[in-house]
Order: C-alpha cells, then structure tokens, then sequence
C-alpha cells in the first residue's frame, strides 16, 4: 500500500518537481549533452548511474544533472532498476544514487541516432 503524503509533503513535492523544470527548461544545451551521454552509455553498456555520466560530461549547474535524469525519465526514455550505487563525487560523502537504464523508447532513439551517424559517416567518407 503507497504511503498517503500529507498536504504539506504533496505541496513540497510540487515545488521541487517545478524547480527542476525549471532548471532543465533554463538550458536546453545541456540537457541535450545529459541526452546524448545518457543514450550513449546506456546503449553501450546497459546500466548506468550519474557516476558514469559526470565522468564524460563538463561540469554543469548545480542540481542540473539530477534535474536532467528526471526529465529523461518523466519522457520515458530511462527507468530506475530498482538498484542503488554509491556516488563517487566527493561532496556527497558516497550516499545512494540510483542505477538507471534505457528503456524500450529510449533503445529506440538510441538506435535510430546510431543509424543516422552512420549514414552521415558514409556519405562524409
């Protein structure tokens, strides 16, 4: 049975859901480079985590990155596997951060890039 949250933590929720919207709608740059990192690790490798994403990506705005997971994921492009790895960035003392992976829409977008790659690659050669 799912936890009823009060008024007050609903009202919380809300306000942290539009602050990351607005976060991500702030910088559509840097949410395309979290897409592109994303659909490229997770169609390599299968699973990923932040960890793995901060790795290969500049450094960007505070919070930015979590709000950029989150809007992949309301897009149903990326779904939590329910797994949890220790974070690797100093600051956070190793909490928990999740373990995500593509899903059936963003295998498809990750496949119809590498496609276009491809072609673009050909027809450069």
């Amino acid at each position: 049975m799912k936890k009823r949250l009060s008024l007050a933590e609903r009202l919380a929720a809300d306000e942290k859901n539009l602050l990351l919207e607005d976060i991500v709608r702030t910088d559509d740059w840097s949410l395309f480079l979290v897409q592109q990192a994303v659909l490229h690790i997770g169609g390599q490798r299968g699973e990923f985590s932040c960890n793995d994403l901060r790795d290969i990506l500049p450094e960007l705005g505070h919070g930015f990155l979590g709000a950029a997971i989150n809007a992949l994921r309301t897009a149903g492009i990326i779904a939590h596997t329910d797994r949890m790895v220790p974070s690797t960035q100093a600051n956070t003392h190793a909490h928990r951060i999740a373990v995500w992976q593509l899903t059936a829409k963003g295998s498809g977008i990750a496949a119809a890039r590498r496609a276009a790659a491809r072609i673009q690659q050909r027809r450069a050669a």
